[in-house]
């Protein structure tokens, strides 16, 4: 029956003296509640990653044996190619070389044809031999000088061989008929004869081979703008003597 002690409500004859200790009552005992502690979960850090040690390559001493050691190979990287530069194209003019007493003239021909004598540009040029007391009648010199000299071909025919093409010429009939000035009429004649410009226009050029040469304007160009006449006719006066010291 779960009956831990009892009592009689009669004192029971010859029984034993009840112990007192027995007849209190416990009191009841309070359960308190225990709130339940929670520990906070520290974050989970991430593993940490191993440290990777520096690979040091430690230089071996050469192997002493006859036989050569093998060398590593090295990736080789692929130098970039050079674009190459285009090709010039050759300059294209046409020359003729005139001789009027003891002067040589080379002259743009305008039209890339021989002078005719009824040409406006062949007119000019004699009024202005006239001018300087020269023959108006001037003598061709060779065939004119046509650049490039060929349509095909692996030949360079570039700036720098016109011009020695150019100043080759002119040293061969130099040397044939020495000339007391060399006229260089247009602006080819003028850049590849006298490695020059039309910052050289009414100016003397020394020339290395060739002597002195003067340098003009072309035909076409005095025609098109004829206020330049002027500065021709000022040139021409100071060079004048040369020529007409050489004819007397």
């Amino acid at each position: 029956m779960q009956v831990v002690n009892w009592l009689p409500r009669t004192e029971l004859p010859f029984a034993a003296p009840s112990r007192p200790e027995l007849l209190e009552m416990p009191e009841p005992q309070v359960e308190v509640a225990v709130a339940p502690v929670i520990q906070a979960e520290a974050p989970v850090q991430p593993a940490a990653r191993p440290t990777e040690r520096t690979k040091i390559e430690v230089p071996r001493p050469a192997p002493t044996s006859g036989r050569s050691a093998a060398k590593p190979v090295e990736a080789t990287q692929e130098a970039p190619v050079a674009a190459k530069p285009a090709p010039i194209p050759p300059p294209r003019f046409a020359l003729q070389l005139l001789r009027a007493g003891r002067c040589l003239l080379l002259v743009e021909l305008p039209t890339g044809e021989s002078f005719q004598t009824r040409d406006p540009a062949y007119l000019l040029l004699k009024d202005m031999l006239r001018a300087a007391g020269l023959p108006d009648a001037p003598q061709l010199v060779g065939e004119p000088v046509r650049w490039p000299l060929l349509v095909r071909g692996t030949m360079d025919q570039g700036p720098e061989a016109a011009r020695d093409f150019v100043q080759g010429f002119l040293s061969v009939r130099m040397e044939e008929v020495p000339c007391a000035c060399l006229w260089l009429i247009g602006l080819p004649a003028i850049r590849f004869a006298g490695e020059a410009d039309a910052q050289a226009f009414y100016r003397e050029l020394p020339i290395e081979g060739l002597g002195s040469a003067w340098a003009l304007p072309g035909l076409e160009l005095l025609m098109e703008e004829p206020q330049r006449k002027a500065a021709v006719w000022q040139a021409m006066r100071r060079l004048m003597a040369r020529w007409k010291e050489t004819n007397e």
